[in-house]
């Protein structure tokens, strides 16, 4: 057998298929495994699974699914800001911890407008202060089992919301005000502060949730899954960020083909200064000096792969790129002196390839087509030859383009 730096130095052309590992010596259960790692610097999973931000692959519902699996989803950027934001909104609004930023109503607000929140939003839980908005006096809270029964829509909330409520100070700690919720049986927990005035609020179906997703990839403080986004190097690209930042993502990727550019360079720099809490990955590279300039940039994580993945034609249109393999064991043995990991991007069509991808180096596998045509990828199901399919495209595609 070989030593992986006697392997590359004798096939510099390295694929995945291209050899196997020996096995070894076992003396450890399966469960002693660990698979947690790093995406960037600063962020670390439970599993080393990353969704590539293409836009048959990678929306919302794939990318809370991510997230509780232990892994992370990357939104894509092939739609509105707006559209963006509202799937990131909704992938850190899907397990709350403590919500900061609750659905409030005032006292004068009607049973009909809580049908409406119900019918829109799926859920009836709100709370009712004095002013209408967070921070206002909390004087009661209104439920489904509140309104089921009540026929006139133009009724006062006022009427019909429960007053008797318990509450957790403010300063509780998340486990502390769980203990309190298991114990009074409530579905939802208030957070007032010492005037009475809510702070924040706590839902019973967070608890649900931790409990039957233990993996799940939340954020230390607010308890909110992990979620990312796509950007690209355009000026217009800028007002994206911000409005991505507004909903709280954790890591930004600049999606290009070819990442070593002046216009990467400065998007990193101009993320980095204005919005120093959000990491930021940056790629595509496949070599060593690509890497370097990005990391000189100020970028918290890489993107490894060109012309790689299962429909990307990088390689054939433009004649540049590399082998997988020995572009993940390049970029990442450079990366690692600076603390930098990387993610493998492209070429994985099965699990023994996520084992070589991180043998080789990687912190983590982006993928696609493994995820496309999945329950929760974005697209309608049709059928070809019998068989039940999600359309799967490129994004240099024409029509993803177009």
């Amino acid at each position: 057998g070989f030593t992986l730096e006697q392997l590359v130095a004798e096939q510099p052309g390295l694929t995945y298929d291209d050899f196997l590992m020996l096995p070894g010596h076992i003396y450890f259960a399966p469960s002693d495994v660990s698979t947690n790692t790093r995406i960037t610097r600063n962020i670390r999973l439970r599993a080393p699974f990353v969704s590539s931000p293409m836009d048959t692959v990678s929306e919302s519902a794939v990318a809370i699914a991510m997230a509780l699996m232990g892994g992370i989803g990357i939104v894509h950027y092939n739609c509105s800001i707006e559209e963006q934001a509202a799937m990131v909104r909704s992938v850190k609004r899907f397990k709350n911890g403590f919500i900061t930023n609750p659905l409030v109503m005032g006292p004068e607000s009607t049973v009909g407008d809580v049908m409406g929140i119900k019918q829109s939003k799926g859920f009836s839980g709100v709370p009712i202060t004095d002013t209408g908005k967070i921070g206002g006096k909390l004087l009661g809270i209104v439920c489904t089992r509140d309104i089921d029964f009540v026929g006139d829509k133009e009724l006062s909330v006022r009427d019909v919301m429960t007053q008797k409520l318990v509450v957790a100070r403010e300063g509780c700690t998340l486990t502390e005000a769980n203990e309190l919720m298991k114990s009074s049986k409530v579905g939802k927990l208030p957070i007032v502060n010492g005037n009475g005035q809510l702070i924040a609020l706590i839902s019973r179906t967070d608890l649900l949730k931790h409990r039957d997703y233990p993996m799940s990839s939340v954020d230390k403080s607010s308890k909110q899954l992990l979620c990312g986004a796509a950007v690209g190097t355009r000026e217009s690209d800028k007002e994206r960020v911000a409005a991505l930042a507004a909903e709280h993502v954790d890591v930004v990727i600049i999606d290009s083909a070819q990442g070593d550019s002046t216009f990467q360079a400065d998007m990193i720099r101009y993320i980095k200064s204005n919005f120093p809490h959000i990491d930021v990955v940056g790629g595509n590279v496949v070599t060593a000096r690509q890497a370097a300039h990005l990391i000189a940039a100020g970028c918290d994580g890489l993107r490894v792969g060109m012309g790689v993945g299962s429909i990307c034609t990088t390689q054939e249109v433009m004649a540049c790129g590399r082998p997988q393999a020995v572009s993940v064991y390049q970029v990442s043995r450079f990366a690692m002196q600076f603390g930098v990991p990387c993610l493998a991007d492209g070429g994985i069509r099965s699990p023994g390839h996520i084992v070589k991808a991180l043998s080789l180096g990687a912190s983590c596998v982006m993928m696609g087509s493994m995820l496309a045509g999945s329950h929760e990828a974005p697209g309608e199901w049709f059928y070809r030859d019998g068989q039940r399919m999600k359309k799967y495209r490129g994004m240099g595609s024409k029509e993803a383009m177009d």
